[in-house]
């Protein structure tokens, strides 16, 4: 049985699929998604999206889409969809789609009259290019395929109009042509496993809608560029593939190429394949000695704080702890330009943000736990150096307080934590003063710093850590545990916020946690009563005075929702760890029901992986990246925690 399959009745559904989709990744930051009926419903959406680094660090949308076009006996059945003014959508190609499954490659199969053909969709693992094998499984009589190319070469971000700036000559090359509609995009290419005929027709697909976009408020509406189409015959049982990309190809070997790529892939045939699947769509390779983690898709790139909470997930929950050792080599050096004050990278961003270094001590710590030997062959003095930058108070935004041993950062003008939204340049969710995650995880990066410390043999720094880490766990107890039971979410001068927030939780789930067993289990009843829901953990309990379950309204009240209800599923790691360190083996049960619950989405939103937020309550809509770091990784990160109990 299929995991992820989608039958006729399913993909005819313009309200079911239209608002599903697919993504399939490289490792240069290119990707291809589209809905699974194949209208492309959001800007960022396409065939081929790829960087253009000679334009900007943005990515762009190069590929559209392609309408194949079966053609009998003069009769012709176009099976591309899009979406024009007033939900009219032309042409209808989803009401011959007969099935959809994207447990390995994507792959639709159209039926028009007697004639089934199947499309299968890869994304090549090494080069911004796409290929598409066609098969005609049945016909009854001579049978063409025309295939018109819709071109947009623009930010993924814009969106483009019809211009007489356009560049419309094109060259031919072996079974195909390359163009490029401007100056400074790269030579694209499109080419055919087969001598194809191109008919030079150029014109403007006009007001071509996004229905997401619109939905969402944003701008929605573009012409795209279609350079005339190509035409050849296809017999029963013959495969025919098409290559687009950015690199002239040997179209004799594209066969060979295809079915090579294919025997690479893992099937999607389960939610644990799904979630190591999508792991690996992160990874991000720029130079060959360099590789680093997307924070997710369409529009992320490479983010400090993503980076080092993704990196366990992604890489040691599904047994690849050589990439940890490959992605935090690649890290090391700008973490160590920036706290030598050095001119930083641009490849990393946000990498000054005031718990990153925390992060990264968190990240080592989970690596310690799988390596001890290569960790002590690589990161210890790196570790050290983080430890002892944080004491000298050399990070300009995060202070030890001499009396308390706390760490202290200044947020009202700035978003400091992971929730950071913001609105007319202020934090949404203002986080000021000594917060609860950052001293947990504090606390932590000490006793994990003085565990390293004897590994090694240096007893004196040993004592140092220790010492500074008692202080740390007195003063956090005193500083966040309030009478009900709970932990401040953070407390600034003497205002301590009291809003029942998901935050506390890293208290509990660190290896050295800072509070007594009785206080563990109660903030992670707190958590469990006020703030789990089937799609993650809510940024803010029903009970506050902010509360918004849903992403709806206008951007300032969308804004404004994001962290004051919104469920997170990146949160459900480090609740996993927490209640299964508290309840230990009686805790099972629940942490599979979790499980169960998230493994809903796969169906859902973008097919096969887990989106940024959700509603927190039904029916739990998805928003923001519909491919996250954070809650792949962390999802990943609890299955293997529950594992281990089994």
């Amino acid at each position: 049985m299929s995991y992820l399959k989608f039958d006729k009745d399913l993909m005819i559904n313009l309200e079911y699929s239209l608002y599903r989709n697919v993504l399939r990744t490289n490792k240069k930051g290119a990707y291809q998604n589209t809905s699974i009926s194949g209208c492309n419903t959001s800007k960022y959406q396409g065939l081929l999206v790829m960087p253009v680094p000679f334009l900007d660090d943005d990515n762009h949308l190069i590929l559209s889409s392609i309408d194949e076009t079966v053609i009998q006996h003069g009769a012709q059945f176009n099976l591309g969809i899009h979406k024009y003014n007033d939900d009219n959508y032309s042409p209808k190609g989803h009401k011959y789609i007969r099935e959809f499954n994207s447990d390995g490659v994507p792959k639709t199969i159209y039926r028009v009259g007697g004639v089934i053909l199947s499309k299968e969709i890869m994304f090549s693992s090494k080069e911004n290019r796409l290929m598409i094998r066609y098969k005609l499984m049945n016909a009854h009589s001579p049978t063409t395929i025309r295939f018109k190319p819709y071109m947009a070469f623009r930010n993924i971000s814009q969106l483009t109009r019809q211009n007489d700036q356009v560049d419309r000559s094109y060259r031919e090359v072996e079974n195909g042509i390359s163009t490029s509609m401007y100056y400074g995009y790269p030579e694209f290419f499109m080419q055919f496993n087969k001598k194809v005929d191109f008919m030079y027709q150029p014109y403007w697909s006009q007001g071509v809608e996004y229905i997401q976009d619109m939905q969402n408020g944003d701008t929605f509406k573009e012409d795209l560029y279609v350079p005339g189409y190509f035409e050849l015959p296809i017999e029963k049982g013959e495969e025919i593939i098409f290559s687009a990309g950015d690199i002239l190809v040997n179209t004799s070997a594209l066969a060979d190429e295809f079915n090579f790529e294919l025997q690479k892939r893992t099937p999607r045939s389960s939610f644990y394949n799904c979630l190591k699947n999508s792991s690996h769509q992160f990874y991000y390779i720029p130079k060959t000695d360099e590789i680093y983690l997307l924070a997710g898709y369409p529009w992320f790139k490479v983010r400090a704080r993503d980076q080092f909470v993704s990196l366990p997930g992604c890489t040691l929950s599904v047994g690849r702890p050589g990439d940890f050792v490959a992605i935090m080599d690649s890290a090391a050096p700008h973490i160590q330009d920036f706290m030598n004050d050095k001119p930083r990278k641009n490849i990393i961003k946000q990498i000054d943000d005031p718990d990153v270094l925390l992060w990264v001590t968190w990240s080592l710590q989970q690596y310690w736990k799988e390596s001890k030997h290569v960790f002590k062959e690589k990161y210890v003095d790196f570790l050290f150096s983080i430890i002892d930058f944080i004491l000298s108070n050399k990070h300009p935004n995060l202070s030890v307080d001499e009396e308390s041993g706390l760490v202290s950062t200044y947020g009202h003008d700035v978003a400091v934590s992971w929730m950071n939204a913001m609105q007319n340049g202020k934090p949404v969710t203002p986080r000021s003063g000594y917060l609860v995650e950052f001293n947990a995880l504090w606390h932590n990066a000490l006793k994990f710093a003085e565990e390293i410390a004897a590994a090694v043999n240096k007893k004196a720094l040993a004592a140092t850590f220790e010492e500074k880490a008692l202080k740390v766990q007195q003063s956090f107890v005193e500083t966040f545990l309030n009478d009900a039971g709970y932990l401040y979410d953070y407390v600034d001068g003497t205002y301590a916020d009291r809003n029942v927030r998901p935050n506390m939780v890293f208290a509990v789930s660190v290896d050295y946690s800072p509070l007594e067993r009785r206080q563990k289990k109660s903030v992670i009843d707190f958590v469990t009563k006020e703030l789990l829901t089937p799609v993650g953990i809510r940024s803010l309990s029903p009970k506050g005075y902010n509360y918004r379950p849903r992403y709806t309204g206008t951007i300032e009240e969308k804004e404004y929702a994001y962290f004051n209800g919104c469920a997170f599923p990146w949160l459900i790691g480090a609740y996993i760890e927490a209640y299964l360190k508290v309840f230990s083996m009686s805790g099972l049960s629940l942490a599979d029901r979790v499980m169960i619950e998230l493994e809903d989405q796969m169906q859902n939103d973008c097919i096969g992986t887990l989106s940024e937020f959700y509603d927190s309550n039904p029916p739990f809509y998805a928003h923001g990246g519909y491919s996250f770091a954070m809650s792949v990784a962390e999802t990943l990160r609890a299955k293997k925690l529950i594992k281990s109990f089994g």
